[in-house]
């Protein structure tokens, strides 16, 4: 009996009709290896003619938020919020997002975070030294804003001048804290200083938000048209602070001030549309504000800023 030819079309049908297997293929491979999570340290835009640089100096997860945000929320209500957010009520997390504005003829540091090695690692990510700093503006003095100024009791920013609020610094002045005593008493002879509507420079300039500490201050930056301010601790959580702005947090001094500041404040980001970048806000940290019931809600900048 003859043996039927088989075509060259089903011989590879038949090819592919068989069970892949490495004996078969001869082509083994081991598990690739895990690499871990990953976090981006820098995040660039334009704005007009400036550059805008959010740094992550550092972050950590915090157990038992429930015992910072919303204190004086409704247990459940606290839970039903968080779920709908799709987030945990067991922990946070906490990101500290000292931010960089190159104008093109200054180099103009805001806040250092935790510790030196944090904003020098952030800052050589995105392709600065701390020596090309030419100006280093403190928000407020909570320890994770003024815990880079120093480097084993050498200023970090060799090159800087510094900026600050009065009404915040002469607060600290006052307070016996360490942490001031040890990161922003040794630079006071290098330290100018500014009220509600001063200019650190040109398109620079501050906003009174006190309430977080007694002298908090933001700052809107403006070029060519384009705005976008930098709300720094004016609300420290997206959901638990900033879409619900009379919850109480741990952290804020004067808590009738600092909802107060965060109504007004970001009643007008929401109603101008301006984008702004939180100091504690998930990194990168860039996002808008607009108008829900009686709060607001935090939408996360997508390509907006791209274009």
């Amino acid at each position: 009996m003859k043996t039927p030819m088989l075509s060259r079309r089903h011989a590879l049908l038949g090819a592919a009709a068989l069970p892949f297997t490495p004996a078969l293929s001869g082509m083994a491979h081991a598990s690739a290896e895990m690499k871990g999570a990953s976090v981006h340290q820098f995040n660039r835009i334009k704005l007009g003619g400036f550059e805008v640089t959010s740094l992550l100096a550092g972050t950590r997860t915090v157990e038992k938020p429930t015992e910072i945000f919303g204190l004086n929320a409704d247990p459940a209500e606290f839970e039903a919020v968080s779920k709908a957010a799709f987030i945990p009520t067991d922990k946070a997390q906490f990101f500290f997002t000292p931010t960089v504005v190159n104008t093109g003829s200054e180099l103009v540091l805001f806040d250092t975070g935790l510790n030196a090695e944090g904003i020098t690692g952030a800052l050589a990510a995105a392709g600065y030294t701390p020596d090309q700093i030419d100006t280093v503006v403190i928000t407020h003095m909570h320890g994770d804003h003024i815990g880079g100024l120093m480097n084993e009791g050498t200023p970090t920013f060799a090159n800087a001048k510094y900026v600050t609020g009065a009404v915040e610094h002469n607060h600290w002045m006052a307070a016996g804290n360490e942490g001031f005593d040890k990161n922003v008493r040794p630079l006071n002879d290098k330290i100018s200083f500014l009220d509600d509507g001063g200019a650190v420079t040109g398109g620079i300039t501050a906003m009174a938000t006190y309430g977080h500490t007694p002298g908090h201050m933001g700052f809107m930056l403006d070029s060519d048209g384009a705005q976008l301010m930098l709300i720094v601790d004016l609300a420290n959580h997206y959901v638990w602070s900033l879409a619900y702005p009379d919850w109480e947090v741990r952290f804020d001094m004067d808590k009738t001030a600092a909802a107060a500041s965060r109504r007004k404040t970001l009643g007008m980001l929401a109603a101008d549309r301006t984008p702004f970048i939180g100091y504690h806000m998930p990194f990168p940290a860039l996002g808008y504000v607009e108008t829900r019931d009686e709060g607001f809600r935090y939408v996360p900048s997508s390509y907006q800023m791209m274009l």
